[in-house]
């Protein structure tokens, strides 16, 4: 799959996460269900798992034999990054709480899947 191909599905993914946020809370709107800060958490997670993909992208373009590794490792490099931000968030907002773990885990737990999805296609065609 070509690099222009991924960023549509992924714009769209990221779109349809969004939607789905913004329509939560104009469904519930009394009710305490993202964070005040939900999309600076939402363009960070976004913005992360688009980097980790490329890398591994071009690991995996360049050499496909170490195209493995590149997966672990921007993967590994993208929760680095998403600890220290977790860090960073809880010492500027002392009131972290369960509301913000959903959020944070659930866009980190779907961006990681959407990304390890198409990664693993990539991996697939190139053994055909």
């Amino acid at each position: 799959m070509n690099l222009f191909r991924f960023t549509l599905l992924y714009t769209g993914f990221c779109i349809v996460l969004a939607g789905l946020a913004a329509g939560l809370q104009e469904i519930f709107p009394h009710a305490n269900l993202l964070v005040d800060k939900f999309w600076v958490i939402f363009c960070f997670l976004a913005g992360i798992t688009y980097i980790a993909y490329l890398t591994a992208d071009l690991g995996i373009k360049k050499d496909p034999q170490v195209g493995v590794m590149a997966i672990m490792g921007s993967i590994a490099v993208k929760m680095i990054f998403s600890m220290a931000f977790v860090l960073i968030y809880s010492q500027k907002q002392p009131q972290l709480g369960g509301i913000f773990l959903a959020n944070f885990f659930s866009l980190y737990l779907l961006f990681t899947c959407f990304e390890i999805y198409w990664l693993l296609r990539n991996l697939r065609h190139q053994n055909k």
